[in-house]
């Protein structure tokens, strides 16, 4: 079968597969901050593939973890028993996590981390007396993953319209870049965007509504990054109303914003936290749901009371995956690299932000430590980058309003500066 023939048969994630056939990129290799196509070319990550490899590619420390661990075992019997490896990942991420974030289920990715975060979410209330609650609260323009419960709770427009209708239940406000030009300033405009949610539960029946679920750091939207004060709004209307904030840090977990978490960064914990991609560094597929541990407690009890967590996934809590995930986090906390993501990112933001405002097309640098989204002035401009910063040898996340960078904790200085130097031809390519 030839190979156009192969990409017929195939999808790749948001392509249309006619087009991209046309010039496919197949990778073949990749190390460190870079990637090799087939044919030779190297490409720049400045996404760590897609908000993924933290660590870069290929770390030596995860590499070995997993080597190890494939010569003891790669499966352990989910319906029946849990690996050692299993339970040594559970003690490890309970330790890193702030609050009482300590009850922790492994999943395979950030989809079924956000999913389970629901369904439980749902039982909790279901067995603790108060059945009605049901609702969630989430965000237009937010992105919480590919299945059904995650992808009703996202807000993405046309990623969720072919599959319409949606799953009941789930209720959206605007980010705060919705309202930004009806405020004076970026406080208020927060301040109004969060009492938002307050207004959606009071008109829904707080009675009614279990949670809230945001991104810190909104990626789909363009790396919307929200005040501290936002956050500490909605854990008070949160507690006011008898309703869980639940944090979706699948992209922004695990160092990038200048701490281990953005929970951390922001100064608020939620009482779920959904985790993933950089956890395992992108070296195997591995995610986890975190919950405040008196939640956990109820789904205690004997076997006749039938209260356990009613979910599973064949390959959650994989022991080849945790090995994987201990060993970055043993290499992010051993080093402290959230104190190098915030290096990196005083590096890199200014002179980001001077680059694109010299060629006029700039209206917006946002993020946290090398999580950063730049906003185009020039509207559809993305639409031109994307096709060349490919062309020469760089790979950012694009839309096309905005482009984003999260280069790996690992990152030098002299990486940096390659990476703008790229960006700098890209954009000028784009706008030739």
């Amino acid at each position: 079968m030839t190979e156009t023939e192969l990409l017929r048969r195939t999808f790749v994630d948001f392509q249309q597969m006619e087009d991209f056939a046309r010039n496919p990129l197949v990778m073949e290799r990749a190390e460190g901050l870079y990637y090799w196509d087939r044919a030779g070319n190297r490409y720049f990550d400045a996404i760590g593939g897609i908000f993924v490899a933290c660590l870069g590619h290929r770390h030596p420390r995860v590499m070995e973890a997993m080597r190890r661990q494939m010569d003891r075992m790669t499966f352990a019997p989910p319906l029946h028993a849990i690996s050692d490896v299993a339970l040594e990942f559970v003690d490890k991420i309970a330790g890193i996590t702030p609050g009482r974030l300590n009850w922790v289920k492994p999943f395979s990715g950030g989809s079924e981390a956000v999913e389970a975060a629901l369904k439980f979410t749902r039982q909790y209330y279901k067995q603790t007396g108060r059945p009605h609650k049901y609702k969630f609260v989430s965000r237009y323009f937010g992105y919480h993953g590919g299945t059904f419960g995650a992808m009703a709770a996202s807000g993405t427009g046309t990623r969720k319209t072919k599959f319409e209708p949606h799953m009941p239940g789930f209720l959206k406000v605007p980010p705060p870049t919705y309202y930004r030009d009806r405020f004076s300033g970026w406080d208020e405009c927060n301040r109004f965007a969060a009492r938002a949610f307050e207004d959606v539960i009071v008109n829904e029946d707080p009675e009614t509504v279990a949670a809230i679920i945001v991104e810190p750091i909104g990626n789909t939207g363009g790396i919307i990054t929200p005040t501290a004060e936002y956050f500490q709004i909605l854990r008070e209307i949160c507690d006011r109303y008898d309703v869980l904030l639940i944090f979706d840090e699948v992209i922004t977990g695990f160092g990038k914003t200048g701490r281990m978490f953005a929970a951390e960064t922001f100064g608020v914990t939620p009482d779920i936290l959904c985790v993933g991609k950089g956890i395992s560094s992108g070296a195997v597929p591995l995610a986890a749901m975190i919950a405040r541990e008196d939640l956990g407690e109820a789904f205690l009890g004997p076997v006749q009371a039938n209260i356990q967590f009613m979910h599973g996934h064949t390959f959650a809590g994989n022991p080849l995956a945790c090995a994987a995930g201990m060993a970055v986090i043993d290499e992010i906390v051993e080093n402290r690299l959230w104190e190098r993501a915030e290096e990196l990112g005083r590096y890199l933001r200014p002179r980001l932000e001077s680059l694109v405002a010299q060629r006029g097309v700039l209206r917006e640098v946002r993020g946290k430590g090398v999580l950063l989204g730049v906003e185009f002035s020039r509207p559809g401009l993305g639409h031109r980058l994307k096709p060349a910063a490919l062309a020469n040898g760089l790979i950012l996340r694009v839309d096309p309003d905005w482009f984003a960078v999260s280069p790996a904790l690992i990152s030098t200085e002299a990486q940096m500066d390659e990476l703008l130097e790229l960006i700098g031809r890209s954009l000028d390519a784009a706008m030739g």
